[in-house]
């Protein structure tokens, strides 16, 4: 499904127009992305949830050279499905 696509399913579902739940969806995205960035966490029960994880610095091999280059340090978005998403997918 693409965005457009969810776009036109949450405007049919809830009954507005396209702007209107495009709108909602940009908002829904930009709050995940501002509650990541400040480093906290978005729980969305019976979905899921979106955290920031640490990833250490490490040493890694390029593919075609064989050589070691290093990876830094960073932080990673993670999401982690909830029980009713996980359920229904498996």
């Amino acid at each position: 499904m693409t965005k457009e696509e969810l776009v036109a399913k949450i405007a049919a579902d809830a009954k507005i127009s396209k702007v209107q739940a495009r709108a909602a969806l940009h908002s829904l995205m930009d709050g995940v992305k501002k509650t990541l960035k400040k480093g906290g966490k978005l729980s969305l029960v019976g979905f899921g949830t979106f955290s920031i994880s640490k990833r250490k610095a490490r040493i890694g091999r390029n593919p075609q050279t064989g050589a070691e280059i290093k990876i830094a340090a960073r932080r990673v978005a993670r999401f982690k499905a909830g029980k009713a998403l996980a359920d229904l997918v498996k």
